[in-house]
């Protein structure tokens, strides 16, 4: 069974999230603010959460800090709570590594299809990249890249990379679509597995942590092409 840890400071939220959630029999953890989301985390508790709902605005630590550490110490998914007018924390939040973010007041129905999305993709690839799925054994490889499906493990030139699921699903989609030009509306209706409503900003921020774990100089890179005003090309010389 998965667990979801939501972490908001207002009771009611809380309140109505868990009963979202266990009606669709996920478990759920709480937490009130973000340094409690962190202790959580980091205690044996924590290796059985496989989704954070994280709020931004919060007592003791917000939500952009809290995921801040918790980045340093797991790859679990992460679904930011934020109102309409902070639009601010959703880019500062997927730049520090957000997953997805749903906008106050939610839609239930909305909540909780990102949510079994993001469920489905971490429990496909595990909560670091190296799980084994006996279901594939595709090789992909663009130059140093090598992406093995079977044992969910990304190498550069030989040397392991550590990615998020996030990361290995857009990496795993533009390596099977090598050389071809895909814009960020493709690249997200197929790995967030959703309508690409602000699609652009949100498939950059995650272009750009795959560049840095990815580029030897990401600001002049070799694989992860850009295509002025059409998107992006995972090209293979």
């Amino acid at each position: 069974m998965s667990r979801v840890l939501i972490c908001d400071d207002e009771s009611d939220i809380v309140s109505a999230l868990r009963i979202y959630l266990e009606s669709e029999s996920i478990d759920v953890s709480e937490a009130s603010n973000g340094k409690e989301a962190l202790d959580l985390m980091a205690s044996p508790e924590g290796q059985d959460i496989q989704l954070i709902l994280l709020d931004v605005m919060m007592p003791v630590m917000d939500g952009i800090r809290a995921m801040s550490e918790i980045r340093k110490i797991s790859n679990v998914p992460i679904i930011m709570l934020t109102a309409k007018s902070e639009d601010a924390d959703k880019v500062m939040g997927l730049t520090i590594g957000a997953d997805d973010y749903v906008t106050k007041p939610f839609n239930p129905v909305e909540l909780m299809a990102r949510v079994k999305s993001q469920l489905r993709r971490y429990t496909c690839l595990g909560s670091q990249a190296g799980s084994l799925n006996e279901t594939n054994e595709e090789v992909y490889t663009v130059g140093g890249i090598e992406l093995n499906d079977r044992s969910k493990e990304v190498h550069l030139d030989g040397e392991l990379v550590a990615l998020t699921p996030l990361e290995y699903d857009i990496l795993k989609f533009m390596m099977t679509h090598k050389n071809e030009v895909l814009s960020p509306k493709q690249i997200y209706e197929s790995v967030w597995d959703d309508t690409a409503i602000g699609a652009e900003s949100t498939v950059a921020v995650h272009i750009r942590h795959l560049r840095e774990k990815l580029e030897y100089d990401s600001a002049n890179p070799r694989y992860l092409k850009a295509v002025w005003g059409h998107g992006y090309k995972m090209e293979d010389k």
